[in-house]
């Protein structure tokens, strides 16, 4: 296995990985079929681990200016195109409508409440109602492409659209020889992880004071510390009180 973590591919890893779980032995060289099974299973996780807030390092904000259409599609080559080899997005973790007519360097943003499903969205009465700038969106998580709804419809190029989606983490590898693009701190997460996901395949079990599983543990942890953003509680405001006077602070809370 290659130390230099800037030119680690993913046959270094499935090798490694292979001799974690103890399908190999030290010194051992796998079958090709073993390889590929490991290099299946490994894009499998991924594909699983961009689905989890706390495992994606950062967010992207997609744009579109509005067209005055009911419904936008999400993903790669759709409205909001998340690039080639992606997938698309389960679902919108922020969004809001920027109004394209404010003076330069003044962008008026409006946000949007996100509905959370489908049941949601259809408690709107009149869904056709065009008047900007919008109040929420939901997105249907269909396939290949997302569709994001945003309602009330906003007048055609009056706003720009802003998604904020998870990341797409790199989960499609052309050859084993593909030199991995991650956050180093990643590394040893994908192989502890691909090796406890490697094991049923040999049937190999974990046995008393087996490391693998706590290390693969921890390993998740590292990656959850910094992946875990909370966002600031905000109340309605038809639930603050309203009138009280904080006498040190000199202002009304």
């Amino acid at each position: 296995m290659i130390v230099d973590p800037q030119n680690t591919t993913v046959g270094d890893l499935c090798r490694a990985a292979l001799k974690e779980c103890g399908a190999i032995g030290v010194g051992q060289t796998p079958l090709a079929e073993d390889v590929n099974d490991a290099w299946a299973r490994l894009q499998w996780m991924l594909m699983q681990w961009e689905k989890k807030r706390w495992l994606v390092y950062h967010l992207v904000t997609l744009s579109k200016i509005s067209t005055g259409a009911r419904s936008y599609t999400v993903g790669p080559g759709g409205d909001f195109d998340t690039g080639t080899g992606s997938n698309r997005p389960a679902k919108v973790s922020s969004a809001y409508v920027r109004q394209q007519f404010s003076s330069p360097g003044n962008a008026v943003d409006y946000q949007l409440e996100i509905l959370q499903s489908m049941e949601d969205y259809n408690w709107i009465t009149i869904k056709g109602l065009v008047a900007g700038p919008g109040e929420a969106v939901f997105m249907d998580s269909d396939w290949p492409l997302a569709r994001a709804y945003i309602w009330p419809i906003p007048q055609n190029s009056i706003y720009e659209i802003h998604l904020t989606l998870y990341s797409q983490l790199q989960f499609q590898f052309a050859t084993l020889a593909t030199v991995f693009d991650f956050p180093y701190e990643y590394y040893a997460a994908m192989l502890y992880n691909l090796a406890q996901r490697l094991r049923p395949k040999y049937r190999l079990g974990t046995y008393p004071g087996d490391p693998l599983p706590g290390m693969a543990k921890d390993s998740l942890a590292v990656l959850r510390l910094p992946g875990t953003q909370v966002t600031k509680l905000r109340m309605p405001s038809t639930l603050r009180r309203r009138g009280l006077y904080n006498i040190f602070s000199d202002r009304p809370y």
